[in-house]
């Protein structure tokens, strides 16, 4: 039937196994060591990168603000430009027409009087 098993003979048996597993613990240990100082590194590159692609976008954001700054200014600056130049025509025409209704050089002189 079942043969009973002393317990030095069973600590003996098992030895082997408990020297295996604590090896491969150790294996397992320095595996690990060695995989998180590879992570360490590869993480150093990744942060570099990171940062590297922050800065690039930090300066294409200010330079964007910039040039929506710029493009502001000179919308303005054309609605101001076309306002004169609206004006400017309208005088300009005026002028013509008044010219036209000239027939002698008496009345040009007169109208050039008022115009002062």
């Amino acid at each position: 039937m079942v043969e009973s098993v002393k317990p030095n003979e069973l600590q003996e048996t098992l030895k082997p196994f408990y020297q295996r597993a604590a090896e491969a613990e150790e294996r397992l240990a320095r595996l690990e060591s060695a995989l998180a100082s590879k992570q360490d590194a590869g993480n150093e590159e990744h942060f570099k990168k990171i940062d590297d692609l922050q800065s690039k976008l930090g300066k294409a954001n200010a330079e964007l603000v910039a040039k929506e700054e710029k493009a502001q200014k000179l919308a303005a600056e054309n609605e101001k430009l076309q306002y004169r130049i609206i004006h400017l025509s309208r005088a300009l025409k005026e002028a013509n027409v008044k010219l036209e209704q000239v027939t002698t050089p008496k009345q040009l002189k007169s109208i050039k009087l008022q115009d002062s």
